[in-house]
């Protein structure tokens, strides 16, 4: 079977229920297994080439419809909550709309690590849609942790997003031993890195996981948000979308862990979290400088 990397696959033995890309292939005990990268899902897996399926073009577009159908929903509802929040903190500050609306908003400032450059590339596209400040930077799940402490020093953020790719393999080990993940010791690790520099829960706000990870040691390492609960998949939006909530939501207001939730892709099965402040200030006057004409 001519399978290459870049192909876009399906397991035969899950029906071909999630869309894979293949990003490397290796040899065990002569057989030959597929590395494999979730094209919605932040999911990483093994499987064998007899396992695999080439997806043509007709049914990778029906998947890929009902996925994005999916991400509209969500993506709709997700902002029509920022615009309440913001027209909120517009009538506060204006004082019921009698005062003039010379006031600035300063969002909260996302430092966005991912282990997959095409993922980051769409959530780096929605940072953008929403007005979000954002540094975005690919980097491998193993590096983080040796890396992170200089990029928050660097950039500062007031949010931090430490995601990419990860799965639970029964084989090596029950749910509870975090060495039966393939990534969440090192998003575990990163999390404890950048605590080390922030350690205050409200001074940094930190998502941290990706598909079926380890939610409970992400917790308790310092996370604010993490993945998963129940060990399930997360979609590969979903941090951006908890990440707007907070960046959007004022540092006076404490977040409500359910109305982050509730409007992305994969809920409270996947995601959870513990109560935190917002980020978001606001300020006045703003009076933007005219440059005035060098004839007067």
């Amino acid at each position: 079977m001519d399978i290459k990397i870049n192909d876009i696959v399906g397991r035969r033995s899950y029906n071909c229920d999630i869309l894979f890309r293949i990003i490397d292939v290796r040899k065990m005990n002569d057989q030959k297994f597929a590395v494999l990268y979730g094209e919605d899902f932040r999911l990483v897996a093994d499987a064998p080439y007899e396992d695999l399926v080439v997806i043509d073009h007709n049914q990778r577009a029906k998947l890929k419809n009902e996925y994005r159908t999916l991400e509209e929903q969500s993506f709709r509802l997700f902002t029509q909550d920022v615009e309440l929040i913001k027209h909120r903190q517009e009538y506060a500050a204006t004082g019921g709309y009698v005062k003039p609306s010379n006031y600035f908003q300063m969002p909260g400032k996302v430092l966005h690590l991912d282990g997959d450059p095409s993922y980051l590339k769409k959530c780096m596209t929605v940072y953008e849609k929403v007005g979000i400040p954002v540094m975005g930077l690919h980097c491998n799940e193993r590096e983080m942790p040796d890396r992170i402490g200089n990029l928050i020093d660097t950039y500062r953020p007031d949010i931090l997003v430490i995601t990419g790719h990860d799965a639970y393999s029964k084989v090596k080990g029950k749910m509870t031993d975090i060495n039966a993940y393939r990534h969440s010791k090192h998003f575990v690790q990163t999390v404890k890195e950048a605590r080390k520099r922030i350690p205050h829960l409200d001074q940094l706000v930190i998502f941290a996981g990706a598909c079926q990870s380890h939610f409970e040691s992400l917790i308790h390492a310092g996370a604010n948000f993490a993945s998963s609960p129940e060990r399930i998949n997360i979609h590969a939006l979903d941090p951006v979308y908890i990440v707007a909530k907070i960046s959007f939501t004022p540092f006076m207001e404490r977040i409500n862990v359910w109305d982050v939730l509730r409007n992305t892709l994969t809920g409270e099965k996947g995601l959870g979290g513990i109560e935190t402040k917002g980020v978001l200030r606001t300020g006045m006057p703003y009076r933007p400088i005219q440059e005035e004409d060098e004839d007067e």
